[in-house]
């Protein structure tokens, strides 16, 4: 190959020039990213960032020496508008078209948005853009904050809203945050770290509209109550960017499809983070979006699948000064023991917990609060595990 390109100047797109240089391609490389800023860390933006403790330097994933070293063309501020795959060539928005020989797909997601989420007041958090204006809204206090939504960037942006003094609720349709990641047993655990905080957390309905003419004034319940609101935060989940995919010869479902190895239907053309739906699985977690480049650009180099990406899942999130750590693959009907630790009126007690997953036996997922040694053994037992194509009893 004499030209690779990278459609995406992300954290994923980032690490996939670095295993390019470390693999040995010393070809032309150019990288293509929509937002006019160099590669940067995304999960600090709902909490350090967005709570002040932290400014935009720490947020950057790369400096001028390795910049240099990499000996990529950046274009940044432009979108990719379609893929011809016949070159392959890259179409974008200004008018250019690249002429490649492999192309590396890195695009990601983009914040989901409510209809008629137009309002001022109303944010998503998803960029680094989305984080300055949020961050902005906030710094005058106290605010009432409404967050749609009880996933993690929902629950990461509630907690850290509430540590600047604001007063927040948190809407989520489903009867407990988290549920299709941890099962309701310990969705209820991690729900009370909500609670405990002083955060009041309404469940089980949804949301009818917002209220405001130029500007956010509530939010309409589908219950038929309305909550007060000078800042709405909609945490409702992203959208794989693959609009600019559309019409070309790759498979489209929920991102972009893979093999196991981040291949695409092209040989040519590989995924890689959030965009990429690897082996049937779309996972929009940094653990992934750092793992699958150093695959996906072995088997781009290599023209074939080489090499699999599939790996133990596994995301952790930091909420009201707790780091909660997941690992393995829940299926409903799966036993949970806590293992360590105990439980405070249904919150994790001091010093945390690990509660195992069981099924048959056999330990098929691990979580943990405030409890990293004990769960990074778990998870090295649970990777052993797959790693022999069976899920690891784990003492």
């Amino acid at each position: 190959m004499r030209t690779v390109t990278i459609v995406g100047a992300s954290l994923s797109g980032l690490y996939a020039a670095r295993e390019l240089r470390a693999q040995g391609y010393d070809g032309r490389l150019v990288i293509v990213g929509d937002e006019p800023h160099a590669p940067y860390d995304r999960p600090p933006l709902s909490k350090d960032f967005l709570t002040g403790r932290a400014d935009e330097t720490h947020l950057a994933l790369t400096d001028a020496e390795e910049t240099a070293q990499l000996g990529a063309e950046w274009i940044l501020g432009v979108r990719a508008r379609a893929l011809d795959a016949r070159g392959p060539t890259v179409l974008l928005d200004d008018g250019r078209a690249l002429s490649t020989d492999g192309v590396v797909i890195a695009t990601g997601a983009s914040a989901r948005r409510l209809p008629g989420d137009t309002l001022d007041g109303v944010h998503t958090l998803r960029t680094l853009d989305d984080a300055r204006a949020l961050r902005e809204e906030l710094t005058p206090g106290p605010r009432r904050v409404v967050v749609i939504g009880g996933g993690f960037i929902g629950a990461e942006t509630a907690s850290s809203c509430s540590s600047l003094g604001h007063s927040v609720t948190v809407v989520e349709a489903a009867p407990l945050p988290l549920v299709p990641q941890l099962g309701a047993e310990m969705a209820a655990v991690c729900a009370a770290l909500h609670r405990r905080a002083g955060v009041e957390l309404v469940t089980g309905t949804g949301v009818a509209g917002l209220r405001g003419t130029a500007r956010v004034t509530g939010v309409d319940l589908t219950d038929g109550r309305s909550l007060p609101a000078d800042v709405v935060i909609v945490g409702i989940g992203a959208v794989p960017n693959t609009a600019w995919l559309v019409g070309s010869a790759l498979a489209l479902r929920d991102g972009v499809v893979c093999d196991d190895g981040c291949v695409t239907s092209l040989p040519q053309v590989v995924a890689v983070g959030d965009v990429a739906g690897v082996g049937g699985h779309r996972a929009e977690h940094w653990t992934s979006a750092t793992q699958q480049p150093r695959v996906a650009v072995t088997n781009l180099l290599a023209g074939r699948t080489a090499e699999t990406a599939l790996a133990v899942p596994y995301f952790w999130s930091d909420q009201y000064g707790a780091r909660i750590q997941f690992a393995g693959r829940r299926r409903d009907g799966d036993a949970v023991r806590l293992a360590e630790g105990e439980l405070s009126d249904g919150a994790p007690a001091e010093g945390g917990f690990l509660a195992r997953y069981e099924r048959d036996g056999r330990t098929t997922a691990v979580l943990a609060v405030d409890r990293p040694r004990p769960f990074m053994r778990a998870r090295r037992e649970l990777a052993r595990g797959a790693e022999e194509g069976q899920t690891q009893s784990v003492p």
